[in-house]
């Protein structure tokens, strides 16, 4: 039991204290985002925390859009989010829930502090406000509205509601402290003037409460009981406990922070992958060079490893940067024992067996995963003209070349041994056609007689089937880093993307359905195109090469 302890994380040590001092009888969290854009990657952390901690606790998980923002809020990104949560697990309790649904409740709170004298409304603009806010080392000034009356403070609130005021015109603002260290506690403003259309409530409000006011009282309502938020919210938290504890809920929420996750060279600022969006850099918010759920979900990565990934990373309070290459070896990992492992020839060049006979074709039994046994063999189609890649023939080869030479033999990889007699160039010297006869008796690539040591792919040039391949890179030249200090642009990788529209693979190939995944012998592993691909023409992605630069530290 001790050794269990100490593997716990710091969230699930509080939340093992609160158990067994009885502050907390079930475990409730959440996730709740914005609807204003596509989730990423580091979503992916607090999605899967907050799913994680609730079936270890076998409590409860809300899934909760805080759509208190009307300005940059869509149904697009409603429907998104909705889809990256279920796609990576996280099964919630309930119907998804929305804190406009709460807009009544947040009112009666806002009305129950002025009541209180704990709030007030404010005349002030949003310059003012931020001039008496003061500094961090001077203290703010009270705003001359401060000290109306309740009754004065809930006729005007009323009016707001009501729409009498412009944007802008009043705010109600928290009755703190203006002279408090924390600047959130400096009479934040908790409702504003806003005469926009909601996507769920329409026309019903006219003011709408701010996001360090609305928050606390979601979790309250829910009977969340551990709110976990990133660091950024950790001064907020004393704004976060005034709100729950001046509002008098029963079995209040504890708010808990922990590091986000960061990924080193990508982009993941939201207005920036608009622009690339807008730029037609990108093909949309999925685009499997960004690293959105929905792009690395198109790009071929997988719930599981996704969730390896996390796990990898941990939860701690410290801040810092983890390098890509942990998130590829994550895939690989996840991957190398569950595909099948195909024959695709990227960059063709034809093979021609010139003792083979004229129209023969024979079907070589190979096995789907030499490493998965389970995963059994399939038939593939051999003849006497093959496609193979053009950098496993050199006419003038360098020392340690083992693959097609004049001369030279190779294995056809469960196939037979084929020694290579010449090749055919074009006006410019190009290799065309390569040559080579066979050896009856080595049928199955398996023949003990004499050693060869090469090895090489390839695919029937009359049975294979023609396909597009998309090689990705980083969408941002990592020399130069993610942004130019001069402008804040974007610095891209112009080679982020290659498209190939004349590869060749295996006929079973063809099959292949949106999401299906394979491994391409010493090409990678590939997954066939969420939005491109069609039945019976699916369009291949690259997920990852099959090197790793990442090393899974050892302690």
């Amino acid at each position: 039991m001790e050794n269990e302890a100490v593997s716990k994380n710091f969230i699930e040590q509080i939340i093992d204290q609160d158990m067994k001092e009885g502050h907390c009888k079930k475990v409730v969290t959440r996730f709740p985002p914005e609807p204003n854009g596509y989730l990423h990657i580091g979503h992916a952390k607090s999605i899967l925390l907050n799913y994680g901690l609730a079936k270890e606790y076998n409590g409860q998980f809300n899934m909760r859009f805080d759509d208190t923002n009307p300005t940059k809020e869509k149904e697009e990104f409603v429907d998104s989010i909705k889809q990256d949560v279920e796609w990576l697990g996280a099964e919630r309790n309930g119907d998804v829930l929305f804190a406009s649904g709460y807009f009544q409740q947040m009112y009666e709170a806002a009305v129950k502090l002025i009541r209180k004298g704990k709030a007030y409304v404010c005349d002030l603009s949003a310059d003012q406000i931020r001039e008496y806010r003061g500094t961090l080392t001077e203290p703010g000034k009270e705003s001359p509205y401060r000290n109306r009356s309740v009754e004065e403070n809930l006729e005007l609130f009323e009016n707001m509601k009501n729409g009498v005021y412009k944007d802008g015109e009043k705010v109600l603002r928290a009755k703190i402290d203006m002279a408090s260290p924390n600047m959130n506690m400096r009479d934040p403003v908790i409702y504003r003037v806003a005469h926009i259309s909601h996507h769920r409530t329409g026309d019903t409000w006219c003011i709408y409460p701010m996001y360090d006011f609305a928050h606390p009282i979601e979790d309250a309502i829910e009977g969340v009981s551990h709110s976990i938020c990133t660091l950024e919210f950790e001064d907020h938290r004393p704004l976060y406990d005034w709100v729950v504890r001046e509002l008098e809920y029963e079995n209040p929420p504890k708010q808990i922070e922990f590091a986000k996750l960061y990924l080193n060279n990508v982009v993941t600022g939201k207005r920036y992958i608009k622009k690339l969006v807008e730029d037609k850099i990108v093909d949309g918010w999925d685009d499997p060079r960004l690293v959105s759920i929905a792009a690395l979900r198109r790009r071929g990565f997988t719930p599981e490893s996704i969730k390896m990934f996390v796990d990898l990373v941990g939860v701690t309070k410290s801040q810092g940067a983890v390098e890509y290459p942990m998130l590829e070896y994550c895939i690989r990992e996840d991957l190398k024992l569950k595909v099948n492992r195909m024959m695709a020839v990227l960059d063709p060049v034809k093979l021609v067996i010139d003792n083979y006979p004229e129209g023969q074709t024979e079907y070589m039994e190979v096995p789907n995963n030499q490493e998965n046994p389970e995963l059994g063999t399939r038939k593939v189609p051999f003849t006497k003209e093959l496609y193979i890649e053009r950098e496993d023939f050199m006419e003038e080869p360098p020392k340690k070349y083992f693959r097609l030479f004049p001369g030279n033999e190779v294995r056809l990889m469960n196939a037979y041994f084929v020694t290579c007699t010449g090749c055919e160039k074009d006006s410019d010297g190009n290799v065309t056609v390569i040559h080579c006869t066979y050896d009856p008796e080595t049928r199955g690539g398996n023949f003990t007689g004499r050693k060869v040591k090469g090895t090489i792919h390839w695919v029937s040039a009359t049975e294979g089937v023609k396909t597009e391949v998309r090689l990705y890179e980083n969408i941002v030249d990592e020399e130069k880093g993610v942004y130019n200090e001069e402008d804040g642009s974007i610095n891209v990788n112009p080679n982020s993307l290659t498209v190939i529209k004349n590869c060749y693979v295996e006929p079973e190939l063809a099959k292949a359905v949106p999401e299906d995944k394979f491994q391409f012998v010493r090409n990678g592993y590939f997954t066939a195109d969420l939005k491109d691909s069609k039945p019976g023409s699916p369009v291949f992605n690259r997920i990852v090469s099959l090197k790793s630069s990442f090393k899974l530290p050892t302690n």
